[in-house]
């Protein structure tokens, strides 16, 4: 990535020679050379928000920024790249979305997130900490910066204007106005599940902000609560992508001896998948880790992993992590173990399975999504 201050070898994580992702695009780019073109006063407490890979940090490393993110997955892309261009550990100050916000920040760059409930509640989280003098720039793609997202700055920070587009990318400038009162933070949001579902029924979930489908139960996942294994006995079972943990939950409910190890590369999720169990009072033991799918997990370990795979990384549609996702179970799975994975029928799960385990068996099926098993032999 070229930027004002020189040319920058940036990776993803983890590293893969055949991914033809970069770890940048334009708004980045954009936003680097409007602080250099600008000669924004970068001496103060510099805060990246949602850095996608840790290209804007790895540019500022001369200037100590904070980055706060929701991902470990760029977190350790950031370290990485940093230890890449020399920085040192203490060059950069890694935040996660769960951790307490600096008290007092003085430029403020947000790279604008999927989610607009996760802008909301790091704006309302970082505003107590943002002055008169602060500048505000984010930055993204056209076609992530909607007119809620403006109105969202203007509500809880201040007046907020847009730039010209440049390679399909925009900035966003908003000038903080000093406020008697703020907008209350609505996250965490639980709500209660609906009946028919098992072992969840009118059982309550709670949600993080930027956690999918935050105010419902999603109908991918409320077919899969509708076909899970009846699993008994004291057996390991692994909620991989956990999102707010109704899975595990509904596991953890129906069989009690289970050891349930929810995991997610999302802080947030993580979160929301520990405040879920905590709030169904769930007997048995449970475990919560944010990592890079089944990453640390000794091989042949676990008895049963249940999957619901995302397709896409931010703007790109990939199916990348979901073999990640079932490689790493396979090789955590003992002999006989298995791997339920439910998904959209167009994503061909059957034939990556059947590629890895040598089989795959269709548990059940409707107009949109299938649930699949595949066994380690």
């Amino acid at each position: 990535m070229t930027t004002p201050w020189g040319e920058l070898a940036l990776s993803r994580f983890p590293e893969d020679p055949r991914d033809r992702l970069r770890a940048w695009d334009a708004s980045d780019e954009y936003l680097l050379r409007h602080l250099a073109e600008q000669n924004v006063p970068l001496s103060g407490t510099v805060v990246v928000v949602g850095d996608r890979w840790g290209a804007l940090v790895t540019a500022l490393a001369a200037h100590r920024p904070v980055q706060i993110t929701d991902s470990y997955l760029a977190q350790e892309a950031t370290r990485a790249n940093l230890a890449r261009h020399g920085a040192g550990p203490g060059d950069v100050r890694l935040l996660t979305t769960q951790d307490p916000p600096p008290d007092r920040v003085d430029v403020l760059l947000v790279r604008v997130p999927k989610s607009l409930a996760l802008l909301e509640d790091q704006l309302l989280r970082l505003a107590p900490a943002v002055h008169e003098g602060t500048v505000v720039v984010g930055t993204g793609m056209v076609k992530e910066i909607h007119t809620s997202t403006l109105q969202l700055f203007e509500r809880i920070l201040g007046p907020t204007r847009t730039s010209l587009a440049e390679k399909k990318a925009r900035l966003i400038f908003c000038t903080p106005q000093p406020a008697s009162e703020r907008p209350a933070n609505p996250w965490p949001y639980a709500y209660t599940l609906p009946d028919g579902i098992g072992a969840v029924s009118g059982r309550t979930v709670v949600n993080h902000a930027g956690v999918f489908c935050a105010d419902r139960l999603d109908i991918g996942t409320r077919f899969f609560l509708g076909h899970l294994p009846d699993s008994k006995g004291g057996r390991r079972v692994v909620d991989l992508g956990c999102g707010n943990g109704v899975v595990g939950t509904a596991m953890a409910l129906a069989n009690p001896e289970a050891e349930v190890l929810f995991v997610d590369e999302s802080f947030q999720a993580v979160a929301s998948a520990e405040a879920t169990y905590k709030a169904n009072g769930v007997p048995g033991h449970a475990e919560f880790r944010v990592g890079d799918g089944l990453a640390g997990v000794p091989a042949g370990s676990v008895d049963l992993v249940l999957n619901n795979p995302p397709f896409h990384s931010h703007q790109a549609t990939t199916d990348s992590t979901a073999w990640r996702m079932f490689t790493g179970a396979r090789r955590a799975l003992r002999p006989g173990g298995e791997l339920w994975v439910i998904g959209n029928r167009h994503l061909g799960y059957h034939v990556k399975l059947r590629r890895l385990f040598g089989n795959s068996q269709l548990v059940a099926s409707d107009a949109k999504f299938v649930v699949l098993r595949a066994v380690k032999r």
